[in-house]
């Protein structure tokens, strides 16, 4: 299990141009079964993502595809975690 930390590089003013790619990047992303959960941080500096691609060599691979990255308005961090529990109340939170 992975969680990817996106972290804007410049301004959102620059990063909005490139938000309908992005987001349909990560659409595209969820219909494949790469990601699990998303969303923005707040403040808004960027993004989180859950995933659970077989490897971290795929996933960054993957996320070299991001619009966000191929135009330089954001980095990522990737970090792998061994997920051990998991809540069932975790849907709640979706807002769904």
């Amino acid at each position: 299990m992975f969680i990817v930390n996106l972290t804007y590089k410049v301004s959102f003013d620059q990063v909005e141009p490139h938000l309908q790619a992005h987001m349909a990047f990560v659409n595209e992303q969820y219909e494949n079964g790469n990601f699990l959960a998303s969303g923005k941080k707040v403040p808004r500096t960027g993004g989180i993502i859950l995933s659970s691609m077989e490897s971290r060599e795929a996933l960054e691979r993957l996320m070299e595809q991001d619009p966000f990255i191929l135009h330089d308005v954001a980095g990522t961090e990737i970090t792998e975690f061994a997920l051990s529990r998991v809540s069932e109340h975790l849907k709640a939170f979706s807002g769904s």
